[in-house]
């Protein structure tokens, strides 16, 4: 599946919840699910600057594409990172760069949560554009 495809994907998911406490439970569902990370890159390099909870990153690049992991210290916060991991790794980084987030809007995360996490939420989603503009960057004469 292609960006576009993957956040239909999850606005089709979200939509299939009537209430956000089972919306809430569905993506902490996600955070659950993420890859361990690894404690060596529990530190300053790896942190996301700008999140109220502590976020770690790290990003590779696998056979032209993106591979992204990432954990939070706060249950919400990893499902976030589940959510953004499920939309954004396994991409090319040309690919992450043209996309939008209004997926994001679609399924109403920007209403339901708190200011101090839709920062975080957009430090990490500036983490993830960031990365993939310094890999188009580098190959691009």
């Amino acid at each position: 599946m292609n960006i576009m495809e993957r956040q239909q994907a999850l606005i089709d998911d979200f939509n299939f919840f009537d209430d956000w406490s089972d919306k809430y439970a569905y993506l902490i569902g996600l955070g659950k699910n993420l890859e361990p990370f690894p404690e060596s890159k529990k530190d300053e390099a790896h942190m996301v600057k700008g999140c109220q909870s502590q976020v770690w990153f790290d990003a590779q690049l696998q056979q032209g594409k993106l591979m992204f992991h990432g954990i939070s210290d706060a249950a919400i916060v990893s499902g976030l990172i589940g959510l953004l991991l499920q939309v954004y790794s396994d991409a090319f980084p040309h690919e992450i760069l043209d996309s939008t987030t209004d997926f994001m809007t679609e399924i109403g995360l920007a209403k339901h949560l708190s200011p101090t996490r839709n920062n975080g939420l957009y430090a990490m989603i500036n983490y993830i554009y960031s990365t993939a503009q310094k890999y188009v960057d580098a190959t691009t004469p």
